[in-house]
């Protein structure tokens, strides 16, 4: 196991560095997400992540929790990460307002999504619920460079029309074009004229072949072992077959060995793995 650690940087990857919340935007009743800027600019300007890494976020006087980073890879000005109202951490966190300060430490996270390697390639994205935030850093990272891929691909399901995150970029995307879109909830209501029921169903419609196609997933881990199987089906491969385990994290540096997986550290080895990598960690889904 490694930790990538930025040498040059005046402080340790223990030590939050102050940033304030510019905009928080309500999602959903269970979700937001908040817009963070580095106080100082030598930081914000250093900072960099890749697609599936995450960060430590510090309410200060009560703790921190990690949470994916759901911003563009490429912007540099800003963070933004999508947090749902459970726990201490995340509830404190969504009765702040605009303009107070959090700690930030990260990125975080040595597996990632490969972005490089999915170009030229056709991408699968799955994901279901609050799944769906892993997989937007990716998403957003993807369609600004949208010539360098061939077909895209978006599956994602919801508990209810409410719940969907992200409507306005989603339809966005619908608008675009160049990006294929497949909506599912399980309960429905009287508006709702798309797809029922869970996400996986949608799998067998994908088209793209086996040779050429990338697979990126990022939800409850009880639907893992379903979208696998239906992946497995169409004969997709293991090694391009990635899922983030990000659920399992809590130090974010490997020190509390909270997110052991077999031989692995989630928050330090992860968060994504392959599949070929999952198939040889005892319990990861």
């Amino acid at each position: 196991m490694s930790l990538e650690v930025n040498a040059d940087s005046k402080n340790t990857i223990y030590t939050p560095d102050v940033a304030r919340i510019t905009r928080i935007e309500r999602l959903s009743p269970t979700e937001k997400v908040f817009k963070i800027v580095f106080d100082d600019e030598e930081i914000k300007n250093k900072f960099e992540f890749k697609p599936g890494q995450f960060v430590e976020l510090t309410v200060f006087g009560l703790g921190e929790a990690p949470f994916s980073i759901i911003s563009n890879p490429k912007n540099r000005d800003f963070l933004k990460l999508c947090i749902r109202d459970v726990g201490g951490v995340s509830r404190a966190l969504h009765n702040m307002e605009e303009g107070e300060k959090v700690g930030i430490r990260g990125p975080f996270g040595n597996g990632y999504f490969p972005y490089e390697k999915m170009k030229n390639q056709n991408v699968l994205l799955i994901a279901g619920g609050l799944g769906l935030a892993p997989l937007m850093s990716l998403i957003r990272y993807i369609l600004h460079y949208r010539e360098d891929y061939k077909g895209i691909m978006v599956i994602y399901g919801a508990v209810n029309p409410e719940s969907i995150l992200f409507k306005n970029e989603i339809q966005y995307w619908s608008n675009r074009g160049d990006i294929s879109l497949c909506l599912s909830v399980d309960n429905p209501d009287d508006k709702w004229t798309g797809e029922i029921g869970i996400c996986t169903k949608l799998i067998p419609r994908v088209i793209f072949p086996p040779d050429d196609t990338y697979v990126a997933v990022a939800g409850p881990p009880a639907m893992y072992k379903y979208v696998v199987y239906e992946l497995e089906k169409k004969k997709y491969k293991p090694e391009n077959i990635f899922l983030s385990l990000e659920r399992r994290m809590e130090c974010g540096v490997g020190k509390c060995n909270h997110c052991h997986v077999g031989n692995k550290l989630v928050c330090v080895d992860g968060p994504v793995f392959s599949l070929w990598e999952i198939r040889n960690l005892k319990e990861a889904i």
